[in-house]
């Protein structure tokens, strides 16, 4: 193998994201396993596997004919961090093992990087001492590691705020939910969470049947014609206080944004009427305050639109948290492609086999609900609205 080619640059990576709960990251594609471990969860949750196990399963691959067919149970296991059934303040480490890896449809790819993809920025980046098979660090695979940390987040959030995230697929190449086309969604009111069985029945993870459908058959048709598509997902979180947010440089967006954009395949993000709010005027995007009044007469202020997605000044308004994240197509696909040869330095061509996503978009709401979760309830903590030790 040839390296006079291909040069380290650095060898630094970042695989742990918070302040007070922070979130590492293991493990590769390929590799025997993958894991999370979490740091700073408060003493006292009631934590099981079976809290964790639910968001695997709706993100696991090979549930139908629309993801990728590599069979993963994806069971999850606490190997420390728990006692008699709830966390003791120590860090949580939860594991997978992989079992079902093709390594050698890798093969080709060593020195034919995948248009599209991680193959060659990683070459460069790690002197070609990086793990390829099945894209390592960079494959979607690792999203499972999110997953886990993100489930105890949310139960956390739960328990302690009442706080909830719903994230679902709102367009796929060009079908979309009607009426909810660009910022419309964002426009329409302050934002609420579809039941989690509307979202999960269908095979598009899209709470519209009618465009879920449509969804589901663009997909088979891009996968039968060897291609793949992209799409958009929308998360809303409800029962967020007011006050969240570290500004300027840890504002609520600015790591939520970053949170976002460690998910493969993430391109651009947007909170509330996001890009559609710069089309339109100040009197029209601007959110009217009110005061109003819950059950027990208490009063708060709210808004009578939710344009800004639930953040003014990078700090939480108490308004639910609406975001879309736009996926790119998945770049593996099984169609002939141009590249080049790193070893020999000329033009080469390229068709990736093996098992992939056509469309890695309706395997991604639980993880944007997990790194909502996993932001939210790292804010949360650092601004005291969640105890270190919860009360029993």
């Amino acid at each position: 193998m040839n390296y006079k080619h291909v040069y380290s640059i650095t060898c630094v990576s970042r695989n742990s994201m918070g302040q007070r709960l922070v979130l590492t990251s293991f493990g590769e594609s390929h590799g025997s396993t993958i894991g999370a471990v979490l740091d700073g969860c408060p003493a006292g949750l009631e934590l099981a596997e079976e809290d964790i196990q639910p968001m695997l399963d709706w993100r696991r691959p090979g549930q139908s004919v629309v993801t990728t067919q590599r069979m993963e149970d994806d069971r999850a296991e606490i190997i420390s961090g728990t006692y008699r059934g709830r966390t003791t303040g120590a860090p949580i480490t939860i594991i997978i093992k992989n079992s079902d890896q093709r390594s050698v449809d890798y093969d080709d790819m060593q020195s034919r990087p995948r248009p599209g993809h991680s193959d060659y920025t990683a070459m460069i980046k790690y002197g070609r001492f990086n793990d390829y098979r099945g894209g390592g660090r960079f494959s979607g695979r690792l999203t499972a590691t999110h997953v886990m940390g993100g489930a105890v987040a949310r139960k956390l959030l739960k328990e302690s705020l009442d706080v909830e995230t719903c994230s679902y697929v709102q367009q796929i190449g060009c079908v979309e939910m009607d009426g909810q086309a660009g910022g419309a969604a964002a426009r329409d009111g302050p934002g609420s969470c579809y039941d989690q069985s509307l979202i999960y029945g269908n095979e598009s993870r899209c709470p519209d049947p009618g465009a879920a459908e449509s969804m589901r058959k663009s997909i088979l048709d891009a996968k039968r014609s060897g291609d793949s598509l992209g799409g958009v997902i929308r998360s809303v979180t409800t029962g967020i206080p007011a006050g969240l947010g570290e500004p300027i440089f840890g504002s609520l967006e600015s790591d939520l944004g970053a949170a976002m954009f460690s998910i493969p395949s993430v391109k651009g993000v947007e909170f509330g009427s996001g890009f559609a709010g710069s089309s339109i005027r100040g009197s029209e995007n601007n959110d009217a305050f009110y005061v109003t009044e819950d059950e027990s007469g208490a009063k708060r202020v709210a808004t009578r639109t939710n344009n800004s997605g639930g953040i003014l000044g990078g700090i939480s308004n108490g308004m639910p948290i609406t975001m879309r994240v736009a996926f790119k197509p998945a770049s593996s696909i099984p169609r002939e492609q141009s590249t080049v040869n790193v070893d020999t330095m000329s033009k080469d061509t390229l068709r990736v086999g093996g098992r992939h996503d056509p469309c890695v978009v309706p395997r991604a709401p639980p993880v944007v609900d997990s790194l909502v979760s996993l932001v939210v309830a790292d804010h949360a903590l650092v601004s005291g609205h969640i105890k270190p030790v919860l009360e029993k």
